[in-house]
């Protein structure tokens, strides 16, 4: 039986995710998610769904504000090819 990859926040608290504002605590609380992120199997995939689904709060080891770089970079990407 192949083993079944977990990922890392399944048995978190899922608020820790979504932190409310980008500044203050909330900058904490992202910090201490992108932490439980970079610990995680998944963490890749997880990354690739959130940019697909145009996800908020933290997934993959990003917030909203990483994700919007990533593709503001993968855009300038294709538009210089």
């Amino acid at each position: 039986m192949p083993i079944r990859l977990r990922p890392a926040c399944e048995d978190g608290d899922p608020e820790l995710f979504f932190p409310t504002g980008t500044t203050g605590m909330a900058v904490l609380q992202i910090e201490e998610a992108k932490a439980v992120c970079r610990r995680c199997p998944l963490m890749e995939s997880c990354l690739q769904g959130a940019l697909e689904r145009n996800e908020l709060g933290v997934w993959g080891g990003t917030d909203e504000d990483d994700r919007r770089g990533m593709k503001r970079r993968r855009a300038r990407k294709r538009a210089a090819v």
